[in-house]
């Protein structure tokens, strides 16, 4: 999956270096502001840090 969207990416070594960035920093942006909050709620261990109920 890597290599297929690495030799997609335009532009030379130092452009397609960017796009992973940029491509990187869209990605954890959405799973803070819109994953994350959302599916914690329904994950085990939110709370107090403690795992036992």
């Amino acid at each position: 999956m890597y290599a297929w969207i690495w030799r997609h990416l335009p532009g030379s070594l130092w452009v397609r270096l960017l796009w992973v960035l940029v491509i990187f920093a869209i990605a954890v942006f959405v799973l803070f502001q819109y994953v994350f909050p959302w599916i914690g709620p329904h994950l085990p261990f939110t709370g107090n840090g403690s795992l036992s109920q």
